[in-house]
């Protein structure tokens, strides 16, 4: 008999109909008169309740049907009697497809979630990480939809490349060549000839560079895929393997880039809302309490456009005023994340867009902002900063600190050689992205967003590492 999913069955009402489920044993109880098992197959966070009668059944046969092993049921679709299902299964047929001992890792008991990432194979069968797996991928279709539905093209960016798209992240060099044996020249330095592409070659950290080549060619284009940053970060926010969503949009100024990071955020979170219903409730019961209310928040408020020089201003005034951080917050440093999650959590509880960071610190393709007559910058709704500044908006959430990371770019080739010279760069394996500067250059911006970092956002978590499937973290590449 055709499979019936657990999600189909505890929505029907065909009371009286005869059907099969399959799936893993979640609990088994058992009694003299009834036994209960609760069955799960990934479709969704609910248990169906399997009603068995222990006298129709071999004893040998219930007795192995322990929490983990797989199942099928052929039965009868009722009315369950009990609270909070609206559906059961009367067992009549039981087939036994895998037996799962006492040994097995993930029993009914809690597990931490520092064990279950050891067991990382086996972790997502608990109903915690199937929610997880299920909003991962409610959110990807949320990413898809939205850019499809807003006029974006989905481009594929290279995973290997020559270029490190400006200090984005340490790189994992990619090679064929023997490493016990590596041909040098006379100063001692690696020559890549022999090598399979003739030059040396990393995973790429960002897949931004040649995405604005897509929108100075097709308008608006979105990159969706891994990247690969080879940090030595042993923190809950990073992963040396991570998803990105980088958008590019030929034409657009700062505001209009701002209007789309936030409408972005907000249509992800309202799909999320939406359309994974069940397992939020579940993730907010078991996992974080504020979690459904504090999503909600997200969709009532306008995120706070914030010019990183107010933002020091306000920081300063709360240390005058006797609050405490680790980092120092002068013009010209780089925000820590206890400083911009005291902006966006307890200063103006919600998310904020910073703008305007100073140049030092920013990447040399930002747009840099007009000079003022004392030598400061003209910044966002005409601000004024005591230095250089670039055209940089970057989304602050609560819990996560910076979400999106995004930029005006700077489309006049005279400006941008001119920035490349004042930090000495090595623009050898970037001639192809000034080269969209000299012939038919646009203004153009766009933004990145780390999959993971929304996915922990939406979901409640607090360790990036148990919004993946597979983490790869410093001496970490199992499974």
């Amino acid at each position: 008999m055709k499979r019936t999913k657990i999600i189909d069955a505890l929505k029907s009402t065909e009371y009286g109909k005869t059907i099969t489920v399959k799936g893993w044993v979640r609990t088994h109880r058992s009694s003299k008169a009834v036994d209960f098992i609760a069955l799960n197959d990934g479709s969704t966070i609910k248990n169906i309740q399997v009603v068995v009668d222990p006298t129709k059944f071999d004893e040998e046969l219930l007795k192995q049907i322990t929490t983990g092993a797989c199942i099928g049921v052929e039965g009868t679709l009722v009315e369950s009697p009990a609270q909070g299902q609206a559906s059961e299964v009367q067992g009549e047929k039981i087939v036994i497809y895998g037996l799962c001992g006492s040994d097995y890792p993930m029993q009914k008991k809690g597990q931490s979630f520092e064990a279950m990432r050891k067991n990382a194979h086996m972790r997502l069968r608990t109903n915690t990480f199937g929610a997880v797996m299920r909003i991962r991928h409610n959110m990807a279709m949320a990413i898809h939809t939205y850019f499809h539905e807003h006029g974006f093209f989905y481009f594929h960016t290279p995973l290997i490349t020559a270029s490190d798209c400006e200090g984005a992240g340490n790189m994992f060099q990619v090679t064929t060549k023997n490493l016990y044996d590596l041909k040098k020249d006379e100063q001692g330095k690696i020559i890549y000839d022999d090598d399979f592409f003739g030059e040396q070659t990393s995973l790429t950290v960002s897949g931004q560079l040649e995405g604005e080549l897509g929108a100075t060619a097709l308008g608006a284009i979105y990159t969706f895929g891994p990247t690969f940053r080879a940090e030595n970060s042993n923190t809950p926010r990073h992963l040396a393997e991570f998803w990105m969503i980088e958008p590019e949009m030929a034409f657009y100024d700062q505001e209009e880039l701002m209007d789309l990071e936030e409408d972005f955020i907000k249509y992800c979170v309202r799909w999320a809302l939406d359309n994974c219903k069940d397992d939020l409730e579940f993730l907010n019961k078991m996992v974080d309490k504020g979690l459904i209310e504090r999503l909600e928040g997200v969709l009532k408020e306008s995120f706070v456009r914030l010019p990183y020089t107010e933002g020091i201003n306000i920081l300063q005034e709360a240390i005058r005023n006797g609050k405490k951080f680790e980092f120092p917050c002068n013009w010209g440093d780089d925000l820590a994340s206890e400083h911009e999650r005291y902006l966006v959590e307890e200063h103006f509880k919600k998310p904020v867009i910073m703008t305007d960071y100073p140049r030092e610190f920013k990447s040399f393709y930002m747009k840099q902002n007009e000079a003022a007559s004392d030598g400061g910058s003209i910044g966002y709704k005409g601000a004024i900063a005591p230095g250089p500044t670039m055209q940089g908006t970057d989304v602050l959430f609560p819990q996560i600190g910076e979400i999106i990371g995004g930029s005006v770019r700077e489309e006049s080739y005279d400006k941008l050689m001119a920035e490349v010279d004042r930090r000495k760069m090595d623009t050898t394996h970037l001639w192809w992205y000034m080269d969209t500067r000299r012939w038919g250059s646009c203004p153009h911006a766009g933004f990145g967003l780390g999959f993971e970092r929304l996915i922990l956002f939406v979901k409640g978590m607090q360790n990036i590492r148990d919004v993946i499937p597979f983490p790869r973290t410093p001496k970490n590449a199992e499974f």
